[in-house]
Protein backbone atom coordinates (compact mmCIF):
# COMPACT_ATOMS: atom_id res chain seq x y z
CA UNK A 1 0.00 0.00 0.00
CA UNK A 2 1.04 3.35 -0.67
CA UNK A 3 1.45 6.36 1.74
CA UNK A 4 -0.02 10.06 -0.20
CA UNK A 5 2.83 12.46 -0.38
CA UNK A 6 2.48 15.89 0.09
CA UNK A 7 -0.42 18.48 1.50
CA UNK A 8 -4.10 18.29 0.24
CA UNK A 9 -5.57 21.23 -1.38
CA UNK A 10 -7.64 21.76 2.34
CA UNK A 11 -4.40 21.78 3.79
CA UNK A 12 -2.84 24.09 1.68
CA UNK A 13 -6.09 26.88 1.72
CA UNK A 14 -5.96 26.48 5.69
CA UNK A 15 -2.17 27.05 5.85
CA UNK A 16 -2.94 30.33 3.15
CA UNK A 17 -5.71 31.48 5.45
CA UNK A 18 -3.68 31.58 8.58
CA UNK A 19 -0.61 33.68 6.71
CA UNK A 20 -3.21 36.09 5.18
CA UNK A 21 -4.30 36.47 8.68
CA UNK A 22 -1.19 37.01 10.54
CA UNK A 23 -0.06 39.70 7.58
CA UNK A 24 -3.37 41.60 8.09
CA UNK A 25 -2.95 41.66 12.09
CA UNK A 26 0.87 42.83 11.69
CA UNK A 27 0.38 45.44 8.50
CA UNK A 28 -2.29 46.83 11.29
CA UNK A 29 -0.03 47.19 13.92
CA UNK A 30 2.35 48.62 11.74
CA UNK A 31 0.45 51.32 11.01
CA UNK A 32 1.41 54.81 11.32
CA UNK A 33 -0.35 55.74 14.65
CA UNK A 34 0.81 59.65 14.14
CA UNK A 35 -0.87 59.78 10.87
CA UNK A 36 -3.90 57.89 12.62
CA UNK A 37 -4.45 60.20 15.39
CA UNK A 38 -4.30 63.43 12.98
CA UNK A 39 -6.62 61.77 9.74
CA UNK A 40 -9.21 61.09 13.13
CA UNK A 41 -8.73 65.03 14.20
CA UNK A 42 -9.38 65.86 10.78
CA UNK A 43 -12.71 63.91 10.42
CA UNK A 44 -14.30 64.75 13.84
CA UNK A 45 -13.44 68.39 12.99
CA UNK A 46 -14.78 68.33 9.49
CA UNK A 47 -18.02 66.49 10.75
CA UNK A 48 -18.73 69.30 13.48
CA UNK A 49 -18.12 71.39 10.81
CA UNK A 50 -20.62 70.52 9.08
CA UNK A 51 -22.77 70.11 12.18
CA UNK A 52 -22.17 73.65 12.94
CA UNK A 53 -23.24 74.72 9.51
CA UNK A 54 -26.34 73.02 9.90
CA UNK A 55 -27.06 74.72 12.61
CA UNK A 56 -26.14 78.18 11.39
CA UNK A 57 -28.56 77.21 8.59
CA UNK A 58 -31.33 76.11 10.78
CA UNK A 59 -31.14 79.26 13.04
CA UNK A 60 -30.55 81.88 10.93
CA UNK A 61 -27.28 82.56 13.01
CA UNK A 62 -23.91 82.51 11.71
CA UNK A 63 -21.40 80.28 13.66
CA UNK A 64 -17.64 81.36 13.92
CA UNK A 65 -15.17 78.61 14.50
CA UNK A 66 -11.84 79.77 15.48
CA UNK A 67 -8.53 77.98 16.97
CA UNK A 68 -7.93 78.45 20.66
CA UNK A 69 -3.77 77.74 22.48
CA UNK A 70 -5.45 73.91 23.38
CA UNK A 71 -8.22 73.58 20.71
CA UNK A 72 -10.99 75.35 19.31
CA UNK A 73 -14.02 76.59 19.72
CA UNK A 74 -17.50 77.61 18.05
CA UNK A 75 -19.01 80.94 18.85
CA UNK A 76 -22.48 82.53 17.60
CA UNK A 77 -21.49 85.71 15.39
CA UNK A 78 -22.65 89.05 16.40
CA UNK A 79 -25.90 90.16 14.19
CA UNK A 80 -26.90 93.32 15.56
CA UNK A 81 -29.67 92.16 17.11
CA UNK A 82 -29.53 92.15 21.04
CA UNK A 83 -27.62 89.29 22.57
CA UNK A 84 -30.38 87.93 24.62
CA UNK A 85 -32.68 87.00 21.53
CA UNK A 86 -29.54 85.97 19.73
CA UNK A 87 -28.96 83.34 22.16
CA UNK A 88 -31.97 82.41 21.95
CA UNK A 89 -32.55 81.78 18.55
CA UNK A 90 -28.97 80.26 18.44
CA UNK A 91 -30.05 77.96 20.99
CA UNK A 92 -28.40 75.49 23.40
CA UNK A 93 -26.15 72.89 21.28
CA UNK A 94 -23.25 70.74 22.36
CA UNK A 95 -21.41 72.54 19.44
CA UNK A 96 -20.88 75.70 21.46
CA UNK A 97 -17.90 76.32 23.78
CA UNK A 98 -14.30 75.85 23.60
CA UNK A 99 -13.14 71.85 23.07
CA UNK A 100 -9.78 70.35 22.82
CA UNK A 101 -8.08 68.73 20.75
CA UNK A 102 -7.89 64.83 20.71
CA UNK A 103 -3.52 65.17 20.64
CA UNK A 104 -2.62 67.96 22.40
CA UNK A 105 0.08 68.25 20.01
CA UNK A 106 -2.95 69.31 17.35
CA UNK A 107 -2.66 72.92 15.76
CA UNK A 108 -4.88 74.48 13.04
CA UNK A 109 -4.35 77.41 11.20
CA UNK A 110 -7.36 78.92 8.34
CA UNK A 111 -5.79 78.94 5.11
CA UNK A 112 -8.12 80.45 3.16
CA UNK A 113 -9.90 83.43 3.56
CA UNK A 114 -6.28 84.51 3.58
CA UNK A 115 -5.39 86.22 6.16
CA UNK A 116 -8.49 85.16 8.51
CA UNK A 117 -8.36 83.93 11.89
CA UNK A 118 -11.96 82.38 11.88
CA UNK A 119 -14.01 80.37 9.50
CA UNK A 120 -17.51 81.92 9.43
CA UNK A 121 -20.24 79.15 8.85
CA UNK A 122 -23.91 80.17 7.00
CA UNK A 123 -26.35 80.55 7.62
CA UNK A 124 -26.92 81.27 3.69
CA UNK A 125 -26.74 77.86 2.17
CA UNK A 126 -23.22 79.13 0.12
CA UNK A 127 -20.58 80.43 1.52
CA UNK A 128 -17.19 81.60 0.75
CA UNK A 129 -14.73 78.92 -0.07
CA UNK A 130 -12.65 78.28 3.67
CA UNK A 131 -9.56 75.56 4.09
CA UNK A 132 -8.59 74.69 7.15
CA UNK A 133 -4.99 73.86 8.22
CA UNK A 134 -4.44 70.75 10.98
CA UNK A 135 -0.63 69.56 11.76
CA UNK A 136 1.21 67.37 14.35
CA UNK A 137 4.40 67.85 14.01
CA UNK A 138 5.62 67.38 9.99
CA UNK A 139 2.19 66.09 9.36
CA UNK A 140 -0.43 68.06 7.55
CA UNK A 141 -3.80 67.37 6.54
CA UNK A 142 -6.54 70.08 5.03
CA UNK A 143 -9.93 70.37 5.52
CA UNK A 144 -11.48 72.63 3.10
CA UNK A 145 -14.74 73.39 1.19
CA UNK A 146 -15.95 75.23 -2.09
CA UNK A 147 -18.72 77.25 -0.21
CA UNK A 148 -21.35 74.66 -1.55
CA UNK A 149 -19.70 71.16 -1.26
CA UNK A 150 -19.09 69.38 2.52
CA UNK A 151 -15.95 70.44 4.13
CA UNK A 152 -13.90 67.22 2.81
CA UNK A 153 -10.37 66.14 4.64
CA UNK A 154 -7.39 66.19 1.78
CA UNK A 155 -3.01 66.24 2.19
CA UNK A 156 -1.34 69.22 2.51
CA UNK A 157 0.30 68.74 -1.01
CA UNK A 158 -3.25 68.03 -2.85
CA UNK A 159 -4.66 71.23 -1.54
CA UNK A 160 -4.71 74.44 -4.06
Amino acid sequence: MRHPRGFTLLELLVVLSIVALATAGATLALRDNQATQLEREALRLSAMLEAARAQSRTTGVPVIWRARPEGFEFLAAPTGKPASDQQQRAGSSELWGPRTWLDPGTLAQVRLPTGAQTLVLGPEPLIAAQQLELMQGDRRLVLATDGLAPFTVTPDEAAP
